[in-house]
Parts: structure tokens; C-alpha cells; sequence
């Protein structure tokens, strides 16, 4: 059962590292400023915003199985028409599909694999297999992205251009991890069907108006959860402005494209490695102070990126950014699972992502049009001032009570 969640996540994860080699250097190579790339990505955010609550109850109605086929499906269709998007419109049709497949992916093959274990093994220690399988992700994620490196610098490889060919090789992955999903997946589905799944989506806005309520009534998952939004507002300079701040100090779009690839999959591997060293830096330094420490240190890291002058200084900011990254995540989610009781663990958890979603597709919009309007650089720093203004929040609401856990309960990671 592990081998073969193993393998789904492979096939799952590779187009990722694939995609991001080329997504944002072949749209500039078709004429899309910042802006409108910025505009048409956000769309993916909104998408998320509203189907992710719905989706998971689909899942838990329909069966893990159909809600992962029918997301490969949109992801094919999502990459088909990527392949052609050159109009503002396909690139919004291209980022709305992206947002159905991801709220679509969110959760259903991990829950399977949970849902097996527990079922052959109600001791299984799963703690050590989710371990696992983020060390897997991230390799998949630096694998493809090395692959769409190699693959832009062999010009012509799969009869197409440079920028397009990493596209058309996660095709052919997404393909093969579709039909591995119909071979692998063995489950006995829900007796729900599709009268459960109407009254999980109707439930949503309950859903979300508890969750609400419940950060509300907390200063600290408030703080935490506003933290949420300034990162994925920042996270724009790492993840979108890298590629073409990386294309301005080297010698141009096929030449970022091939140094992004390994550049990429080392930033995989130290995020992997920060996220390693998390649990050292909250016993040091406790939750709070780590949390307060870290998003400093990505602000700083994202100002190095904005300012380097050429592509060895860049590079080297951009994989700080990523260990910092990856030491912050495991951080962040420690003190929201720790403020929160179980009963209500997954709506807020939910809703901490669905505040990244929105983050993401403001700064899309918004850093895009001041980049368009300034520099790269100008923007970048304005991102690094955002994620650094989120260090303060992990030290509010620091009451007794909220302390108290940090204190008392020995993390575990």
C-alpha cells in the first residue's frame, strides 16, 4: 500500500516540478506582461476559494477514487488548452481549470492511504508515512523540475519548442498517473453517493461561518491566521517572479528556463532539509519566537533576491528563500494545530489554506501590475516587506492560556 501511494504521489508531483520550469517564462515569451499573468492566474485562487470546502465532501460521499480520476481529467484538459493559451481569456479558462483540479486533488489520495493503513493496521504509526511522503513530493517536485531543465536545453527533444516541450512531457505523466490511479486504488466506496454529496455542499456555508467564528473568538489563530494571508500574498516573489527576475540578470528566457530547472530542484531539497531542522528551532526557541524568526528571515531572503545583480546571487537567494520556506511551514501549522481543539481541527485548518488562496490571488493582481508598472525588483521588495510584516503576529495573543502550550506540550512533527 505504501509502494503504490508512493508511486501516485510520483506521478502526481513531476508535472508540478515540470510545469514551473517553463509556466511563467513561456507565457512572457508569448507577450503577457506581469499583470495580466497576475490576473489570469488569480483566477485559480478564486476557483480554490470556492470549491475546496465542497470537494472534500465529495470525497467522503462519492469515494476517494472518482474524485481523483475526475481531477486528472482537468488537469489534462487544464495543460491541453495551456498549451495553446496565448489570449488573456485561455489564460483564465487555463488557471480556472487548474483551481477545479487542485480542490479536486486536495486530500482524497492521502486520505485513502490513511483510511488503508488504519484498516490493516489500527496502530500504524502515520506520523512517520506522512514523513515519508513529503520527502517523496518534494523529490518528485525537484526530479521534474531538473527534467524540464535538461528538456528546454535539448532544443527540439520532443519535436516542439523549447518552452512548450516540458508541457507536453507532463502530459504524458499526467496521463500514466490517471491510469494508475484506476489500476492502484482499491476501495470500498461510501454508501452516500450523490444525496450525501448534495448535503455536504450545502452544508458548506455552515461550515464556513463555524470556522469563521471560531478564529474570531481566538487572538491568537486570528494573528495566525491574518500571518496566513500576508504569506501567501508574499510568496508571489518566489513562486511567479523568480522565473522572469531570473530571465532580467541572466541571458534571457532559454537561459533562465535551463538554470531554473536545477535551481529549482535544489530549493525542493532545502525546503525538505528546513523542514527538518523545525522541530530543533521550536524547542530552542520556542513556537512563537521560531515563528517570529523565520518570517524575518524570508523577508530578507526575498529583499536578496530583489536586489541580486546576476544570476549566481539570485540563485543563492532563492534557495535561502526555500529553506526558510520549509522551516516556517511546519512552524506555522504546529501553532494552529495547537490553538485548536480536535473537534474542529479540519474547519480551521481548512480555512488557514483557503487565507493563502486569497493572499495568492490578490498579490497575483496586484504585485504583477507594480512590477509591470516599476521593476521586478520593486515589487519583489514590496513582497519581502509583506512577509516580513507577519513576524510580529506569531508573538500576539501570547496570553497565559496561550502560552501555556507552547510550554507544556513538547511539539511533534
Amino acid at each position: 500500500m505504501r509502494r503504490r501511494y508512493h508511486l501516485l504521489l510520483a506521478l502526481r508531483f513531476v508535472p508540478t516540478g515540470l510545469f514551473i520550469t517553463v509556466f511563467v517564462l513561456l507565457l512572457r515569451d508569448r507577450g503577457f506582461s506581469l499583470a495580466e499573468i497576475g490576473v489570469g492566474t488569480a483566477a485559480q485562487g478564486v476557483t480554490m476559494l470556492f470549491l475546496e470546502l465542497p470537494s472534500g465532501g465529495l470525497a467522503d460521499a462519492l469515494g476517494r477514487k472518482p474524485v481523483l480520476v475526475l481531477a486528472g481529467v482537468f488537469s489534462l484538459i487544464a495543460t491541453s488548452v495551456l498549451l495553446v493559451a496565448d489570449t488573456l481569456v485561455l489564460l483564465a479558462v487555463v488557471s480556472t481549470l487548474q483551481g477545479i483540479f487542485r480542490a479536486l486533488d486536495s486530500g482524497p489520495l492521502q486520505s485513502w492511504f490513511i483510511d488503508a493503513s488504519l484498516a490493516f493496521d489500527p496502530g500504524a504509526e502515520i506520523e512517520r508515512d506522512l514523513a515519508r511522503s513529503d520527502v517523496v513530493i518534494c523529490a518528485s517536485i525537484g526530479v521534474g523540475a531538473l527534467l524540464g531543465g535538461l528538456i528546454v536545453r535539448a532544443d527540439g527533444l520532443l519535436g516542439v519548442a523549447p518552452l512548450v516541450a516540458p508541457l507536453v512531457a507532463g502530459m504524458a505523466v499526467q496521463a500514466a498517473g490517471l491510469i494508475a490511479v484506476l489500476v492502484l486504488m482499491d476501495e470500498v466506496r461510501p454508501g452516500g453517493g450523490w444525496v450525501a454529496a448534495r448535503r455536504s455542499v450545502a452544508a458548506v456555508p455552515t461550515v464556513v461561518t463555524e470556522a469563521v467564528r471560531l478564529i474570531r473568538a481566538s487572538t491568537l489563530l486570528t494573528a495566525l491566521v491574518v500571518g496566513e494571508l500576508l504569506w501567501g500574498f508574499g510568496m508571489l516573489a518566489f513562486e511567479t517572479l523568480m522565473p522572469p527576475r531570473l530571465a532580467e540578470v541572466s541571458g534571457g528566457v532559454d537561459e533562465a528556463a535551463s538554470l531554473l530547472g536545477p535551481a529549482l530542484t535544489a530549493a525542493w531539497v532545502l525546503s525538505a532539509l528546513g523542514a527538518a531542522v523545525a522541530p530543533w528551532l521550536v524547542r530552542r526557541f520556542g513556537p512563537g519566537w521560531a515563528g517570529f524568526g523565520l518570517r524575518l528571515a524570508h523577508g530578507g531572503t526575498v529583499v536578496g533576491m530583489g536586489l541580486a545583480t546576476g544570476p549566481a546571487g539570485l540563485i543563492v537567494a532563492y534557495l535561502g528563500t526555500y529553506w526558510v520556506h520549509g522551516a516556517t511551514a511546519p512552524v506555522h501549522y504546529g501553532m494552529v494545530h495547537r490553538a485548536v481543539e480536535s473537534s474542529h481541527r479540519a474547519t480551521v485548518v481548512s480555512a488557514n489554506s483557503l487565507t493563502s488562496q486569497i493572499g495568492g490571488a490578490a498579490s497575483g493582481i496586484l504585485l504583477g501590475a507594480l512590477a509591470d508598472a516599476t521593476s521586478i525588483t520593486t515589487a519583489m521588495l514590496v513582497a519581502a516587506g509583506v512577509l516580513a510584516a507577519a513576524a510580529p503576529l506569531y508573538l500576539v495573543g501570547r496570553t497565559p492560556a496561550d502560552a501555556s502550550y507552547e510550554e507544556a506540550i513538547p511539539l511533534k512533527l
